[in-house]
């Protein structure tokens, strides 16, 4: 074992039997790298990546390329999900220098940590048009031991350019509602109307994208934004990309499609699509859409939530075929738990076999596209391919004869999967991705109420986690966020999109469960990350805190992938603390971050879908909706609150003990009172109130007037 094995990441446990002589990232390896003068090798990946499986299995578990890499190099094994801090600087220097990137990530540096050359995935010999690991090995061996000061030079060069690409000057206005319209515009010239989604294969579930495209139709009535975030939902939903046995979604699409997935399931993308399902369902009145929100947070809370209350951070796309249990070199294969042969079906659904072949695609020779290694082959991918209106005409049944065989079939399909050799499981608990999934839970509590449905569940989660983290990952007494726990260790402090993402999934806890505790908490946590990370000479939020000197640059986050930036969620939290509490720094840098990103939202606006959904409620103005007087939450105008898509408001559903509870926090909300004992809404815009309104065509009219 190297000295991986004393680490707690579940990615860098997965190399601790290599032979290669790893360091995790640290002092010692840096201290080597300097006594020895030795290049580094920067390995960056994470536990349930695909690729980093193939490239350790192909070079990291090979003597002879470990032999290599001892000899000539000091090699380093990050996590990227622990450290993205390290991750994001030189992802930016491969991005620069080759023009992609992806994990694993392969960078070599400097002993000063400055990188000269880099890549992605590297096959052990040359193939598919990619240089060979062990050559690129060899050659820069050789240049580093015949011109040791040119591959320096070269370093300190790219370095200083990269330092200057950080440097952002804000515009002197305030970006308009124009670069929100050529915002949709773009996302309408990239829309793919065959298949959904925006532009060719693969494609990705960037669940920011379609909250912008709502918001604009809410901020502008674009009834085309609307329609194309709704379609690609419904794309997504039917596609195999969607988990249509157990739950929850995989990471994209290879296809155009949606319908050959990359397996692995990652936090938060069911968070995040989770909270795009909801405002589906607001925006169109249609609960099918928060019917596929229901079964992914079911997928959450089955498989991916701690005992103790914490998400977990993803599970595998890799594990063992079932034909290959107890064979001799079996190994994991991608897939192998999602798939399914022909013959498989008619022992496990019996005479619902032919509703189960319609609805999910299945054909008796595969519907998988052919794969370079052939673990498809003869394999069926599940997708929805025929609706239940079109098999109910086919084969001459009632529909809701169809529906209940493939509730049943689903059951025992799902039944017999759990049989299965199970993906890895990355146990790990990230405060950020936490925070986007107790968001996700609180919104659902309130959306599925509405419904007349028991949201209880949703909310409860939500509960757990967030005391989960306020318990063991911050410390109130020093201010301490932590990132990363994992049995029963929390360590790393916490970078600025943990606690942006924290506050996001707080305030709207908050909402669904409006006790002191959590706003007070929000606007704590708050306080510190402005303290910590807010850049008070050019605007937004760096990404860290700029201490520790082994990181060389101090970057601020400018595009909203498939995680949003920590200034985009953070000016959301602003805009919503803004409109609770009275604090008159947050206008000042709500509007600093706008104008730091002016350019980029004015010029390149589909990168920051999400900051651009903040402009969108900046604009439009926020609203206070306060109902006081339904104890229960189910009266007429809470069931109408989460029924609506509010996007610019603030709601709150108070209960007379939670009423006088938050009194001295919320002034404004002190003097509303039921009307006549009956339920009463209170709708305001800074603090000013209207009339209370007592039906919910009233407290429409209230709201969009």
């Amino acid at each position: 074992m190297n000295r991986l094995a004393n680490e707690h990441s579940p990615y860098l446990l997965q190399h601790a039997a290599n032979p290669v002589d790893w360091f995790p990232w640290g002092d010692e390896a840096f201290a080597r790298a300097r006594r020895e003068r030795k290049p580094i090798f920067l390995s960056i990946g994470y536990s349930t990546c695909h690729w980093c499986h193939v490239m350790a299995h192909e070079s990291f578990e090979n003597a002879a390329v470990a032999a290599v890499l001892n000899d000539q190099f000091v090699s380093i094994k990050v996590d990227r999900e622990e450290r993205p801090d390290v991750d994001r600087v030189y992802m930016t220097f491969v991005q620069a220098t080759t023009g992609s990137g992806g994990w694993p990530m392969s960078v070599w540096l400097t002993p000063d940590l400055k990188p000269f050359y880099g890549g992605t995935y590297f096959p052990p010999e040359s193939r598919w048009g990619r240089p060979g690991f062990v050559d690129i090995l060899a050659e820069i061996g050789r240049v580093w031991t015949s011109e040791p000061e040119k591959v320096q030079g070269s370093a300190d060069a790219l370095t200083a350019q990269l330092r200057g690409v950080e440097q952002n000057a804000p515009s002197a206005d305030l970006p308009g509602a124009r670069a929100l319209e050529q915002t949709a515009a773009s996302f309408r010239e990239a829309f793919d109307r065959v298949n959904g989604g925006f532009g060719t294969a693969p494609k990705f579930p960037r669940p920011c994208e379609l909250l912008f495209l709502f918001r604009e139709y809410a901020r502008s009535g674009n009834t085309d934004a609307r329609d194309i975030a709704l379609a690609t939902l419904g794309a997504m939903a039917a596609g195999g990309m969607r988990d249509h046995i157990g739950g929850g979604f995989h990471r994209y699409s290879v296809d155009g499609a949606w319908r050959v997935p990359h397996f692995e399931k990652m936090l938060y993308d069911q968070a995040q699509l989770v909270l795009a399902f909801l405002e589906g369902a607001q925006v169109s009145g249609d609960r099918y859409y928060a019917e596929v929100a229901e079964d992914t947070l079911k997928y959450v809370l089955r498989q991916m939530t701690d005992e103790a209350g914490g998400f977990y951070s993803a599970e595998d796309a890799d594990s063992l075929p079932p034909e290959d249990v107890g064979k001799a070199g079996a190994h994991a294969m991608e897939g192998a738990f999602y798939l399914w042969r022909a013959s498989e079906l008619a022992p496990l659904v019996g005479e619902d076999e032919p509703i189960v072949r319609q609805r999910f695609g299945i054909e008796e020779n595969g519907n998988a596209p052919a794969d370079p290694h052939g673990e498809f082959t003869g394999k069926n991918l599940v997708y929805l391919a025929r609706s239940v209106e079109e098999i109910a005409n086919d084969l001459r049944k009632d529909p809701d004869e169809v529906s209940a065989a493939l509730e049943r079939a689903r059951l025992r399909l799902f039944e017999h999967r759990v049989t299965r050799p199970h993906p890895y499981l990355d146990d790990k608990v990230l405060t950020a991705w936490n925070g986007l999934m107790i968001a996700a839970f609180a919104r659902a509590a309130r959306v599925v109420g509405s419904y007349g449905q028991d949201g209880s569940a949703y909310l409860a989660a939500a509960r757990r986690a967030a005391s989960f983290i306020r318990g063991r990952m911050w410390n109130g007494e020093t201010g301490t966020l932590l990132r990363r726990y994992r049995r029963s260790e929390a360590s790393i402090e916490a970078y600025a999109e943990d606690y942006a993402y924290l506050i996001f999934g707080v305030l709207e806890l908050f909402q669904a469960d409006p006790d002191p505790a959590w706003l007070e908490w929000a606007e704590v946590l708050e306080r510190r990350q402005d303290q910590l990370f807010w850049d008070d000479v050019s605007g937004g939020w760096f990404s860290t805190t700029g201490k520790d000197a082994a990181v060389l640059l101090r970057m601020k986050e400018d595009y909203d992938g498939a995680e949003p930036t920590a200034s985009s969620i953070s000016v959301l939290n602003l805009l919503v603390l803004s409109h609770l509490l009275e604090e008159p720094r947050w206008a000042g840098r709500i509007e600093r971050t706008f104008k730091y990103f002016a350019t980029r939202l004015e010029q390149m606006g589909r990168g920051v879908p999400m900051m651009a959904s903040a402009l969108s409620a900046h604009l439009s103005g926020m609203r206070q909706v306060v109902i006081v007087g339904d104890e229960t939450g189910d009266g007429e105008l809470s069931r109408r609150t989460g029924q609506q898509y509010l996007p610019f408001a603030v709601t709150l559903n108070l209960s007379r003990a939670r009423q006088q509870a938050l009194a001295s926090k919320l002034p404004f909300i002190a003097s509303m009172t039921p009307v006549a004992g009956a339920p009463a809404a209170y709708v305001c815009r800074d603090f000013t109130c209207r009339a209370p309104v007592t039906t919910a065509a009233e407290l429409d009219s209230a709201i969009y007037s």
